[in-house]
């Protein structure tokens, strides 16, 4: 399915970090950052995730809710936050179920691509920008599509 900026953002529940549920559709009336990526630990990962703890605070003035996913595990998510000192939350998609609705997950290599997806305060897609694995992401242009 192709993600297009102005469609309704597919809706999902995946459980954070500290095993609670989160359900997108719950968080209308605030801008969303979904943030896909493969796998905790890893390098462009780990970087690009202090990128969004360092940046996190523009984000939230502008009122944004930030969530990473990937298929690790809410321990493995809870393990990778803490180190790291992120302040956002981090979504387990074990199966890449919500990667596939939004057009991310590499089946050969059993983990979603690297998407930024902005949703607005109506649940629509605001800003879709999607790398391969291999290619870190350049997050510069959220802020804007955060308003």
């Amino acid at each position: 399915m192709a993600i297009a900026v102005g469609q309704e953002a597919p809706d999902f529940t995946l459980r954070d970090e500290s095993g609670q549920d989160v359900t997108l559709s719950q968080l209308r009336g605030a801008p969303v950052v979904l943030v896909f990526y493969p796998f905790d630990f890893s390098g462009i990962c780990t970087r690009e995730h202090c990128e969004i703890r360092d940046n996190y605070s523009s984000w939230m003035d502008a009122g944004a809710r930030v969530y990473g996913i990937s298929r690790d595990s809410v321990f493995a998510h809870r393990a990778f936050k803490e180190k790291e000192g992120f302040k956002h939350s981090l979504l387990a998609d074990l199966k890449g179920e919500v990667a596939r609705k939004y057009d991310t997950w590499n089946e050969a290599a059993a983990a979603a691509e690297r998407a930024t997806v902005v949703i607005d305060r109506e649940g629509k897609v605001a800003y879709y920008i999607k790398n391969a694995i291999p290619s870190a992401r350049d997050h510069s242009q959220v802020a804007a599509h955060i308003r």
